[in-house]
């Protein structure tokens, strides 16, 4: 049966001729193109930026159009962008879409599969945006790691005050507010008396003072310290990198054109009545480095041109789908394409009639 298939896939009529195949590795890219288009029909080239340009070179002398090349890591991404730059076009496709064939165990096989199954149009390339969505991506992506990294200096420092038995944490909402972070830079800079660590509470603190003096009685363990003093700072520096990656994203948002004129077709109001990003960033300037104001309604209007952010869900989320899949939709056929491909759709599993299991 095994044999069958393979002889019913290797008598295919060729789609794409012009095709080529690479497999990606750290450090060496195996590359077949058609045997009768070189003497030697696969090569190995090292990863260095000369030997990817001298691979896209044999890949035009040898009239290739189109690339096909496993989505490893990050490493296919220079490769892409260099063909890309050449006029060729990269299908980035899932390596589970091309399963191995008994024979085929090696990179040096495992390209000239790559490279039959595209030239036979078996390979179904993965969805990438253009460049200028690309760069978006690559630092909202950035930025998202950073709002980790940060976090795990919260929970650091959580994790010293509970040591110390400083109960502050459960009192106050949040740590890395106004009043937490004035009782903490306190406590670093030397001050013991709860007293006057609770006179550092802001007026809006729903706590009363005497609660707020009692949760600042606790053990002051020289380690626990130590610790805080080490998670204080990297928490600022993470926020002060958030600002400046913010404020790439805002350079990176407006170099887009524009598919609508404020000023010519203004936004319409608000239907769901909340605040919009803005204002929110007003609201963490006060426990942040400043940072340049960022209309997210506004701009992600101007991107679309429509007011996506009344869509359930995509308030704030409008942006981060932009960088993932940028706003030209014609990649999808319909709406209901585009929410599969999005992994949203509800699925069940149906045999003899019977359903074995659904997905919500």
């Amino acid at each position: 049966m095994r044999q069958q298939r393979q002889m019913s896939i290797e008598n295919r009529p060729l789609l794409e001729p012009n095709a080529a195949g690479i497999d990606v590795g750290a450090r060496e890219m195996y590359v077949a193109v058609p045997p009768d288009r070189d003497e030697h029909p696969v090569r190995v080239f090292d990863t260095f930026t000369a030997d990817l340009h001298e691979l896209a070179d044999w890949l035009a002398a040898c009239g290739i159009t189109t690339v096909a090349m496993e989505s490893t890591g990050v490493y296919w991404i220079p490769i892409a962008e260099i063909l890309e730059a050449r006029g060729m076009r990269p299908c980035v496709v899932d390596a589970r879409h091309m399963k191995n064939v008994p024979g085929r165990r090696t990179d040096w096989h495992e390209c000239q599969w790559i490279q039959f199954l595209h030239s036979v149009g078996l390979l179904r390339p993965a969805f990438r945006p253009e460049a200028q969505v690309c760069a978006l991506r690559a630092v909202m992506r950035h930025r998202g790691e950073l709002v980790q990294m940060a976090g795990q200096h919260v929970q650091h420092m959580h994790k010293a005050l509970t040591q110390m038995n400083l109960q502050i944490q459960h009192v106050i909402s949040d740590m890395t507010g106004l009043t937490g972070l004035a009782i903490i830079d306190a406590i670093l800079g030397g001050q013991r008396d709860p007293t006057e660590l609770a006179k550092l509470r802001d007026p809006r603190i729903k706590a009363r003072p005497e609660v707020i003096e009692k949760s600042l009685v606790g053990n002051w363990q020289p380690e626990h310290l130590f610790t805080l003093k080490q998670s204080r700072p990297l928490y600022a520096e993470y926020q002060q990198q958030l600002a400046d990656c913010d404020a790439e994203i805002e350079r990176l948002v407006g170099a887009f054109e524009p598919r609508v004129d404020p000023e010519v077709k203004p936004l319409p109001p608000d239907s769901k009545k909340k605040r919009n990003y803005a204002k929110q960033r007003k609201k963490r300037a006060k426990k942040q480095p400043p940072a340049p104001e960022f209309d997210l309604r506004t701009e992600v209007y101007k991107l679309f041109g429509v007011d996506v952010t009344q869509i359930p869900g995509l308030e704030f989320l409008a942006l981060l789908l932009f960088s993932e899949v940028g706003r030209d939709m014609s990649r999808w056929k319909t709406a209901a394409c585009f929410v599969s491909w999005l992994a949203l759709c509800p699925d069940n599993d149906i045999s003899g009639g019977r359903v074995l299991w659904q997905s919500a």
